[in-house]
């Protein structure tokens, strides 16, 4: 069994994101914004997207050189077609220690039972907004927020906890109800995720002053509610805790933007067809499916896959300035969150 590699700055790969799909029933600003992803984007065809069988073989690639954590994105991943069954196909993989999906919820509800059933371990539901008119002007969607709260209680019904709540906060629309979607959470067992506002892709009109700092996230929170810092659960955390002192559960705040975490970041990204991305803001990805369908064996997969993480150099966001600005990185859509 080969060893783990590390890249150029000590960094080992423990966490694998596989997109299994780059459509979505949402249009977020941040993400899909519908004058572009209208009804003539070119979506993948079905014929380019990675086989269930495809993506379990490669799963066990990675965990062979180190991976212990796989989770499914897209898009929206409840839109692959049985997902369920993909879902048992990777619960059965070796080394694979934290099966976990992020999704935006809104066909979670029908779902949930089923994915915890496979073997699912946990999810994650982007959720950014309490208010049903705020809610559909984010994300341009008939689905209520009700709907999202199902999905969410479904998934603790089917014992998918600890269930984390993504929140993407930007100035001059959600950051007003930071302390209520924290109120709204606290208590249940579920974990709320402030997550800065990222230059992810290069269609979203990302501007630095729409971040909203984290520290102003928790400051929001802790005014009401007290909170104190917590260590982080492993090496590599994105999310940086703080719990309620009153014992009644937690929040987390994602900072890449004013704290970057690229040090620590041990993620590699799966996009639906096959290519492997070893940043979240990257510009090019290398071709794994080429050599799944060109008869490639795992060794022969491994070294490839070695010798890229080996390579790698990404710290984006510590160095994020005007050189970065305008650079065609992939978009969120396509290589998964």
């Amino acid at each position: 069994m080969p060893g783990t590699p590390v890249d150029t700055l000590g960094r080992p790969l423990r966490d694998l994101r596989v997109s299994v799909t780059d459509r979505c029933n949402f249009r977020c600003r941040y993400c899909m914004p519908r004058e572009i992803f209208g009804a003539d984007y070119p979506f993948l065809p079905r014929e380019d997207l990675l086989t269930f069988e495809e993506i379990t073989r490669l799963a066990g690639v990675f965990t062979g050189i180190g991976v212990r954590k796989v989770r499914l994105t897209g898009g929206e991943p409840l839109l692959r077609h049985d997902l369920v069954s993909l879902v048992a196909m990777l619960a059965a993989v070796p080394g694979i220690d934290d099966l976990t999906m992020t999704t935006n919820g809104a066909l979670l509800a029908r779902h949930a039972a089923d994915l915890a059933a496979a073997g699912l371990h946990r999810v994650t539901v982007s959720l950014d907004s309490l208010d049903d008119a705020a809610f559909a002007a984010g994300n341009d969607s008939p689905v209520p927020v009700a709907q999202v709260l199902a999905g969410i209680e479904a998934a603790a019904a089917a014992g998918l906890t600890p269930v984390k709540i993504n929140v993407v906060v930007r100035r001059g629309v959600n950051d007003g109800e930071v302390a209520a979607l924290a109120r709204r959470f606290k208590g249940t067992g579920h974990i709320v995720r402030f997550i800065e506002y990222m230059d992810v892709g290069h269609s979203n009109g990302w501007r630095l002053e729409h971040v909203v700092p984290a520290a102003q996230v928790v400051a929001a929170v802790g005014a009401e509610m007290p909170l104190e810092a917590v260590e982080a659960n492993y090496p590599g955390e994105v999310a940086r805790r703080f719990r309620y002192r009153d014992g009644s559960g937690e929040i987390g705040v994602v900072a890449s933007v004013t704290l970057p975490f690229c040090g620590d970041c041990t993620r590699a990204r799966l996009s639906a067809d096959g290519k492997v991305f070893t940043c979240l803001f990257a510009t090019a990805g290398h071709d794994l499916r080429a050599l799944l369908r060109g008869g490639a064996t795992d060794e022969e997969i491994t070294a490839a896959l070695t010798a890229i993480w080996q390579a790698r150099t990404d710290r984006y966001s510590e160095i994020r300035s005007a050189d970065t600005v305008g650079l065609p990185k992939v978009e969120m859509s396509y290589i998964g969150g």
